[in-house]
């Protein structure tokens, strides 16, 4: 960790309990507390009266910043959102890929925009409400797991480059939700500490169909119906339009086949979603691409490495080979389900996180695997 004499801490506020609680925990540490909440898009719901000119969780924030009497400051982002974050969020799912927007999010926009502002404000530190640690080993920073497993984002940050992570603290990297709600509760914020959970993407409410159609009211005219496939490629039915669907998806297929259907691949080209069931999901290998490793020798010769292939998924043990165009081929020493392109992959020693990749297109893997055989 980098060593620093000035105490001033740019806080992230959303207003909700665990950058409350990150605020009032660090002032107790010494910090000089400096808020900062960034307002990215606005829904409906964020507004409690019709004429009210900031959303609920600003005027929260600011309301705890008054009580805590610290500086607080409103970052009006929301244009420069909608050209990064959504643009990405709509261009996978129109590239019949599955976005992981938290992923792009954290070191494209947020923490990008909180390095930016700390440096504006004369704070040498960064904290949020992150349930995670950071751990030093051998002049190396890693994100760790936080203690409390339910809540654990260390999957979301694995795209933070080093000289971003040693500049952050996380303090509830340590607690579990209930003890940070009873520790909110214990200072005197009781209402706050029974807030409920934020959204896991914070620009949609409801489906996201709902909201490709929003923000592309003439999809259903550019994309349009397609084919169901079965694993053979034969046509069994028609569908809405590929970006409809996710890989694994069950339930909303609107086709009968007799027993459970799910979605195994989305081809954009063609405007085709293979189907089948539970048992063709399965997958010993994947590949991978764009990965940003802390120490690759590391990674690749790491006796109990595992992967998680999505937010809460179980980690799973693997192997990993560098291919020679720079992508990954990832072998699974346990079952595995649903690979899905455009989610990120993020391998861990234990709790702490070697880095990560986003899962490419598994086409042509079947040729890799058998050019590429790993040791017993």
């Amino acid at each position: 960790m980098k060593e620093s004499s000035n105490k001033r801490v740019l806080v992230g506020m959303s207003g909700g309990i665990d950058s409350s609680a990150t605020c009032i925990m660090l002032q107790e540490q010494g910090y000089e507390v400096v808020g900062m909440t960034m307002r990215t898009w606005d829904i409906p719901a964020q507004f409690s009266q019709p004429d009210q000119e900031e959303p609920n969780y600003i005027l929260e924030a600011k309301a705890l910043a008054r009580k805590l009497g610290i500086e607080h400051h409103v970052a009006d982002v929301r244009e420069e959102f909608k050209q990064v974050i959504v643009k990405y969020f709509i261009d996978e799912y129109m590239q019949g890929r599955t976005p992981n927007p938290c992923v792009m999010c954290n070191p494209l926009f947020k923490e990008r925009l909180l390095c930016e502002w700390a440096d504006r404000t004369g704070c040498d530190w960064i904290s949020t409400g992150h349930y995670c640690r950071i751990e030093e080993r051998q002049g190396k920073l890693y994100i760790v797991s936080g203690n409390d497993n339910t809540k654990d984002q260390s999957y979301f940050l694995w795209r933070l480059p080093q000289e971003v992570l040693q500049r952050f603290l996380f303090p509830l990297g340590e607690f579990t939700k209930q003890e940070v709600r009873d520790y909110l509760k214990d200072k005197g914020f009781e209402a706050k500490a029974q807030g409920g959970e934020s959204m896991e993407i914070c620009f949609i409410e409801g489906d996201y169909r709902d909201f490709l159609r929003q923000q592309i009211p003439d999809i259903d005219t550019k994309i349009g119906p397609g084919y169901f496939v079965d694993n053979k490629g034969v046509k069994i039915g028609q569908h809405k339009g590929f970006p409809y669907y996710t890989i694994g998806q069950r339930k909303g297929l609107g086709i009968a086949m007799g027993h459970p259907a799910h979605v195994l691949r989305i081809n954009a080209e063609k405007n085709t979603v293979m189907l089948g069931n539970a048992e063709d999901l399965k997958a010993e290998y994947m590949l991978v691409e764009d990965a940003m490793i802390t120490d690759l020798q590391e990674l690749l010769e790491c006796p109990n490495l595992t992967v998680r292939i999505r937010y809460r998924s179980k980690p799973i043990p693997c192997q990993v080979l560098l291919l020679e165009n720079g992508q990954m081929l990832v072998r699974f020493l346990s079952e595995a389900s649903a690979i899905t392109p455009g989610q990120s992959a993020v391998f861990y020693d234990g709790k702490r996180v070697l880095g990560g990749a986003f899962i490419a297109s598994q086409r042509g893997i079947f040729k890799i695997i058998a050019e590429h055989p790993f040791k017993e």
